[in-house]
């Protein structure tokens, strides 16, 4: 067999090695180009979005006390029931509404002997408690009327007063509106980003809420169980959110 034989021989069979070479090389270049198209489609980003608004309580709660202690029982009730009955005057006389005042039910506490740490049954006093709460919308005026329950102590009634608590009694509707608010914060953010890396922000993948923090006006606490001050009426509440997103 001549040597022009053998080559026509040997060409259909290389032919046919390069053919499939080429097509392996086209199939891995195919494979390639789709797992890169699918890591991209993958890549997510994951930015924190915040929405901070200032707000004005609309609602305050006062609460006082007042107590008489005595060994005498009857002299006690005779002494706190004196002390209450101003107390209503003090507050008709500042025009309060009766339905914004709760007199709560008179607290009796006994005070027995204790001879080294045992109580021997002996009751040596009683003091006689009574609380008495203010809550109201007109929250200028009530927090006025704390200032001048001052004028009572100098007449000799004992009040003891925690301080106010200032409320905002619309906070389900405005924590809606701020996380909304909060995602667009992070939306924003992550197309900055985004378009600093050449890429496109995609659709949302996950959102979660952190809790709010409503701090009184200007404050920069901060707790990972959210704060809630009740201390001032004017006050700062802040919404804060991770949004992941998906990148085109």
């Amino acid at each position: 067999m001549n040597l022009k034989e053998r080559v026509g021989q040997v060409s259909p069979v290389f032919a046919g090695l390069v053919s499939l070479s080429l097509a392996l090389v086209i199939s891995s270049a195919i494979a390639a180009d789709a797992v890169r198209g699918f890591q991209r489609g993958n890549q997510v980003i994951r930015v924190t979005g915040s929405a901070r608004r200032a707000i004005t309580s609309d609602y305050i709660i006062w609460q006082f006390r007042v107590e008489s202690q005595n060994p005498s029982l009857q002299t006690a009730y005779r002494q706190v029931t004196a002390y209450t009955e101003r107390i209503r005057q003090f507050l008709q006389q500042q025009a309060v509404p009766d339905n914004e005042v709760v007199f709560a039910a008179l607290e009796n506490v006994p005070l027995q002997e204790n001879i080294n740490g045992r109580e021997t049954g002996r009751i040596l006093a009683y003091r006689l408690v009574q609380r008495v709460k203010v809550s109201s919308a007109n929250v200028d005026k009530v927090a006025a009327l704390v200032n001048q329950a001052n004028n009572l102590i100098n007449e000799g009634i004992p009040i003891i007063s925690d301080p106010p608590q200032y409320i905002y009694t619309d906070l389900a509707k405005l924590r809606v509106e701020m996380v909304a608010e909060a995602v667009r914060d992070a939306q924003a953010r992550a197309r900055s980003i985004a378009q600093a890396t050449g890429s496109r922000v995609g659709r949302v993948r996950n959102v979660e809420t952190g809790v709010f923090q409503i701090t009184s006006r200007f404050s920069t606490d901060v707790s990972d169980y959210g704060i809630y001050d009740t201390s001032s009426k004017e006050k700062d509440i802040t919404a804060v959110v991770s949004v992941s997103f998906g990148l085109d």
